[in-house]
């Protein structure tokens, strides 16, 4: 069973968005520390890129300070091997095709095997052009996790029927960012997965309330929330695991 399934168990999940390396990966690792303490499902981390084409100004800005700071996908591949060490919860990362590319796809798919990542999400890597990683991936046991959007249409039974780990389902057109409401029609998206796999679907993009939250994870298996969390880690820098900790700890008992 893909240790994936395991943050969908029997409850609503809450997964958080952390930019690895900023401020530092100390605090990322007291982050992600306090962020599974207090009800995270499954962790999502981002390695950065120097051009998150997904991404709002919120979490560009992170890529940039963590860049800035010097971090490298060795030290967050070292970062996350020391944590395994404590912690069992899923987590993922979230990056960019070219990141891989450049690393090397079946070392780097390889190393996020051997260090307990279970799953990568690559959301500028088209759906028709996943063989470019699926064979590594299936080779060590990572999930490649698919992103189906508002514009996905005619595809989204497609991609549902070949997903793995769990499915993205972005909630709006356009980059990350809180939105103050949400208007896509989700629930139909999320009826035409379940029509065609079990596996769970959580909802990400624009979500920053606890009424949000459960809002979304009422249609579907979770909510996936980012830039309102890298908000509180702009503003409290190295001080900000605490109130990030407080924060998951209010998405995840209203999605509960």
């Amino acid at each position: 069973m893909s240790n994936i399934k395991k943050a969908f168990e029997n409850k609503k999940a809450f997964i958080p968005f952390i930019t690895c390396g900023d401020p530092d990966l100390e605090t990322t690792a007291e982050l992600v520390k306090e962020a599974a303490k207090n009800g995270a499902a499954l962790i999502e981390l981002g390695i950065p890129f120097s051009d998150p084409t997904a991404e709002g100004p919120v979490i560009q800005g992170a890529n940039l300070r963590a860049l800035n700071g010097g971090v490298t996908t060795d030290k967050i591949f070292d970062f996350v091997k020391e944590i395994r060490k404590e912690l069992s919860i899923p987590m993922v990362f979230m990056t960019y095709a070219n990141v891989v590319f450049s690393y090397g796809s079946d070392k780097f798919i390889k190393t996020c095997s051997e260090i307990g990542i279970d799953g990568i999400i690559l959301p500028d890597l088209p759906f028709e052009e996943k063989e470019e990683f699926l064979p590594e991936c299936h080779k060590y046991g990572v999930d490649l996790i698919s992103l189906i959007a508002p514009t996905s249409e005619n595809r989204i039974a497609m991609i549902a029927k070949e997903a793995e780990g769990f499915l993205y389902i972005v909630s709006s057109l356009g980059v990350t960012g809180t939105r103050s409401e949400i208007k896509t029609d989700l629930a139909s998206i999320v009826k035409v997965v379940r029509d065609n796999t079990d596996i769970p679907c959580a909802i990400g993009f624009g979500i920053s309330t606890p009424e949000q939250a459960k809002k979304m994870a009422d249609i579907s298996d979770g909510a996936i929330v980012g830039s309102a969390i890298i908000k509180i880690m702009e503003k409290y820098g190295k001080e900000s695991p605490k109130y990030v900790g407080e924060y998951v700890k209010s998405m995840a008992d209203a999605l509960n």
